[in-house]
């Protein structure tokens, strides 16, 4: 059960990575889930406070990227390296960035009264978070920061909750939907029993056409009639990359040569992938639903994160 929640308004953000494994758009929940642990070990040694998970709205994003034709493919905006001392342009690694302005809703455990005055613990954060990085990219921002503890009984919870919700309009919440994806692995096998949870994953990601022939057509030029294929489900459904899977034993701390950390046991693993959607906050009913969380199962080499967001 949480304490507090911390609330970081508007947090603005420049040339944030936009790909995300395969996807390319917004960046990984992992970047965030990431951010926020960063800012939680340094509260958990200074004030003994410790943050549990993540809900992520997004006000608004500007992709770095354009289409050189006016239509067609979009094509990330690069930056122009300086020349070799040949005169010839440096071999790189194409990256897509972009602008955000987004806001966490974060759950906190632990006194706060303990901890201090709740005015200097935001001051603090604040510092703390302008000097991070999100998803690569520069905090330069941020509007506001709240730390309140909701009230206890049912009554002020629910209104203190549609306060906050309204609070974040216009914005719209990520929430996870693989159980779409199962759904729709499922209709599609029926179908095509040779399909796997790949092709499923691609219909709610890719733009597809279809094509019947043009009834009474005696020409050899085959011509057909095309048609847009609607994606499954409702909603602004999105593809989304959330955790990883082992792909190897779990190594011991500095077994595996040139790791980054040799405090700490090490594994290799694959990114996984599933649907998400972007909601308005009020369609929510508190705050449990918007939150992601880490589920890490070293035994069966899983490590995502969760949200349990329900429809219902």
């Amino acid at each position: 059960m949480e304490d507090a929640i911390l609330i970081l308004r508007h947090i603005k953000v420049e040339n944030a990575n936009a790909v995300s494994g395969i996807t390319w758009g917004f960046p990984a929940i992992t970047n965030f889930m990431g951010f926020v642990h960063s800012i939680s070990r340094t509260l958990s040694s200074e004030l003994n406070l410790k943050l549990t998970g993540c809900g992520i709205v997004s006000h608004s994003h500007q992709i770095q990227s354009h289409q050189p034709k006016g239509w067609g493919d979009h094509v990330f905006a690069l930056t122009r390296n300086p020349l070799n001392k040949n005169g010839t342009s440096p071999s790189f690694v194409e990256e897509g960035r972009m602008h955000m302005d987004i806001s966490l809703i974060i759950p906190v455990v632990g006194d706060l009264y303990e901890a201090g005055d709740v005015t200097e613990i935001c001051s603090r954060i604040r510092d703390i978070v302008l000097t991070k990085r999100l998803a690569g990219g520069s905090i330069w921002d941020v509007a506001s920061i709240d730390l309140e503890e909701p009230p206890d009984d049912i009554k002020g919870m629910t209104i203190y909750i549609r306060k906050q919700m309204k609070q974040l309009i216009p914005g719209f919440v990520l929430v996870q939907r693989s159980q779409l994806l199962t759904e729709h692995s499922e209709e599609i096998r029926k179908k095509d029993p040779e399909s796997d949870d790949l092709d499923a994953w691609m219909d709610f990601s890719a733009l597809k056409f279809k094509a019947e022939r043009k009834e009474n057509n005696q020409t050899d030029d085959n011509e057909a009639n095309w048609s847009y294929q609607m994606r499954p489900g409702k909603g602004w459904l999105v593809p989304i990359m959330m955790g990883y899977r082992a792909i190897s034993d779990l190594y011991k701390a500095g077994e595996v040569a040139r790791t980054r950390d040799t405090t700490t046991p090490f594994r290799f693993v694959e990114a996984v992938y599933s649907i998400g959607e972007w909601l308005s906050p009020h369609r929510l009913q508190n705050f449990e639903q918007m939150l992601w969380r880490y589920d890490a199962q070293p035994d069966s080499g899983w490590y995502l994160c969760k949200n349990n967001y329900n429809p219902q």
